[in-house]
């Protein structure tokens, strides 16, 4: 099978603008996330609606194209890639432009998904530590959690704790079962990922503001792939200045 990574980058966001051409450890973000994956797949491209981006992916001698600024995500953006960059490739991985260090492991993990024909979409979870800060973790909206089925299936993403545990106090419920983190990378195969831009928004969607649920209940299967790494995502300057130390380190 042929995998392509993609990488889309805007330039525009509330908390953080200019985020992909930030630096980090002397150089710019949006290279140090090609640099990482781009040994684990077939191409690399970045999709960006900004001329700055593609200057600086120029500079280092990576692919880019140039995309809509209209896109509603990250999926989106990657079809259109898909589409102007025109060569055939069994599967698309979109990979987040704000994760410096995302593990080539992971980019391997979620290629096995496909090697079930069943496969429609993939993507990643961590479990959570049976130890971990309840409040900081298990409790926190902008970490979604997932339940999987016996096949290691999506059955349902939530910025809510699923599932519930009954009788148990919270403080106790990492401890008595086995949590699922979502890491943010999808992969699709190319015909899934044209029919999914196309349908409109859900209403699991628009409730819980995540896209994946769009696909659940339009019938796709969403394959999961356990990864033990985590990914650390660079979502303000703040986050930048830890990166900055981790990095050093």
């Amino acid at each position: 099978m042929k995998f392509i990574g993609i990488i889309p980058a805007r330039y525009a966001s509330t908390r953080f603008p200019g985020k992909p051409l930030a630096l980090l450890g002397g150089k710019q973000m949006i290279q140090r996330v090609y640099e990482q994956v781009e040994d684990s797949v077939d191409k690399v491209c970045v999709a960006t609606d900004d001329e700055r981006i593609e200057a600086a992916v120029k500079s280092f001698g990576g692919n880019v194209v140039m995309t809509s600024e209209h896109h509603r995500s990250g999926t989106d953006r990657c079809e259109e890639a898909y589409q102007k960059i025109g060569e055939p490739f069994d599967v698309i991985i979109n990979i987040q432009g704000d994760e410096p260090f995302i593990h080539p492991e992971q980019i391997e993990t979620i290629k096995q998904c496909f090697e079930e024909e069943s496969t429609d979409i993939a993507t990643l979870v961590k479990p959570f530590a049976a130890d971990g800060d309840f409040e900081n973790t298990l409790f926190n909206p902008n970490s979604p959690k997932v339940v999987v089925n016996k096949k290691m299936e999506a059955m349902y993403f939530s910025r809510s704790i699923i599932p519930y545990i009954r009788g148990k106090k919270y403080t106790e419920w990492l401890p008595s079962h086995v949590f699922y983190k979502h890491i943010g990378m999808y992969a699709y195969r190319a015909d899934v990922l044209k029919e999914i831009t196309a349908l409109p928004p859900s209403s699991l969607e628009l409730a819980e503001s995540l896209e994946q649920l769009r696909w659940l209940e339009n019938g796709y299967k969403v394959k999961v792939g356990i990864t033990e790494q985590e990914t650390i995502g660079i979502d303000t300057p703040e986050d930048l200045e830890k990166a900055e130390r981790l990095f050093r380190q």
